[in-house]
């Protein structure tokens, strides 16, 4: 049976047979008329298993899958668990007025320049003056002074007396209560005149310092700094409540800050809410930090990581590179530049590495990047 082809058509496919047949003299077999259909249907057949390009490459060609390896060796591992938060100073105080004077900042006998914001402060130093005349003077601290000195010289003579019967013991204690009085309106005097003069409560930064012209008067209970001692840090953070039976007093605690990458500092639990809260699923936890070196500051944003096991020299790999499959967690290594896959079992792990207590052995090459399209003894290009 003949199928109807337009002339154009035929035309086309008689120019690719041309093309695998270049010679004019065709077998007799193959001749073909323009108005033999059946033959070219046969022919368009043969031209889909067919090529002119002579330079083809084989299908069945090996094709090298680049990949990058690393020695397997051994190290120690952590489990632990993550939280963040914000540390602040364990010691923190705003000093304000407490009387109404004349302001005077004082000078820094570290730096001998008037106190600036930044400056450490030693416990005990004056850093501001509170100058008001008429406060002073209603102190009487002199007064006061003199009447304790002479109350005391009275006691001494009435107890000299008293053992000799010359007075009854009514003058005894009337002058022993005079002496205490006299003592108590002396410290009194003491601590109104402290009042006068802004000390450092502890050692620690400067961390505000509202400007005031030198001698403007400022008003009772004005701010004048605020300082901290940041040696020292707290944290409270809140852990999901499945690791209540996890979290523990004695756990090491490793802080770290993404700005500051290459420092890290430790600290320890100090304290454990037994309660959870019933909208977060959480627990909270108070973390004390010691930060000596000062490389953190109040404020900053950091996490917390609890160590809750560690395993040393173990089997360690990137936790990325596993590829879970129907026969079990998989790796690939290299043998004789063919990947050679490896069905892994594993133990303590953490957010970044696994241990492998079976499957790898050290110094074998696994592979850490390229694994994604390999089978087993496929074979790669080992690149850097």
């Amino acid at each position: 049976m003949n199928l109807p082809l337009s002339p154009a058509m035929m035309r086309s496919i008689l120019k690719h047979i041309a093309c695998l047949f270049p010679s004019r003299n065709l077998p007799a077999s193959l001749r073909l008329r323009e108005n033999s259909s059946a033959s070219l249907y046969l022919f368009a057949l043969f031209l889909l298993l067919s090529s002119c390009n002579k330079n083809q490459t084989p299908l069945e060609a090996d094709i090298s899958i680049p990949v990058s390896v690393e020695d397997v060796g051994t190290r120690s591992i952590e489990k632990f668990i993550s939280a963040t938060g914000t540390v602040y100073p364990t010691q923190e105080v705003e000093l304000k007025a407490e009387l109404q004077g004349d302001y005077h900042l004082l000078r820094n006998p570290r730096t001998g320049k008037t106190f600036v914001l930044g400056d450490f402060v030693e416990k005990g130093t004056p850093i501001i003056n509170i100058e008001d005349n008429e406060y002073r003077n209603g102190i009487k601290l002199e007064s006061q002074k003199l009447n304790l000195e002479l109350a005391e010289q009275t006691l001494e003579k009435q107890k000299s007396l008293y053992e000799k019967g010359g007075v009854s013991q009514v003058d005894l204690k009337n002058a022993e209560v005079n002496f205490v009085n006299a003592r108590y309106a002396y410290e009194s005097a003491l601590i109104q005149l402290a009042k006068m003069k802004v000390n450092a409560p502890f050692s620690g930064f400067i961390v505000d310092l509202p400007h005031n012209t030198r001698g403007i008067k400022v008003a009772t209970g004005a701010s004048l700094l605020k300082m901290m001692n940041y040696s020292q840090l707290f944290l409270e953070v809140s852990f999901p409540e499945k690791e209540l039976g996890v979290i523990r007093e004695d756990l090491l605690v490793r802080i770290t800050n993404y700005t500051l990458p290459d420092d890290t500092i430790f600290g320890k639990i100090t304290a454990i809410s037994p309660a959870i809260d019933p909208e977060t699923r959480t627990f909270k936890s108070a973390l004390a930090l010691d930060n000596g070196k000062l490389v953190f500051r109040p404020g900053m944003f950091v996490k917390a990581e609890l160590v809750i096991a560690r395993k040393d020299s173990v089997v360690v790999i990137p936790k990325d590179i596993i590829l879970a499959k129907q026969r079990g967690n998989t790796v690939y290594i290299v043998e004789r530049n063919a990947a050679v896959e490896r069905i892994i079992e594993t133990g303590l792990e953490n957010d970044y590495e696994v241990e492998v207590v079976k499957g790898l052995a050290p110094n074998e090459r696994l592979v850490v990047r390229g694994f994604e399209t390999l089978t087993n003894h496929s074979k790669v290009t080992i690149i850097q």
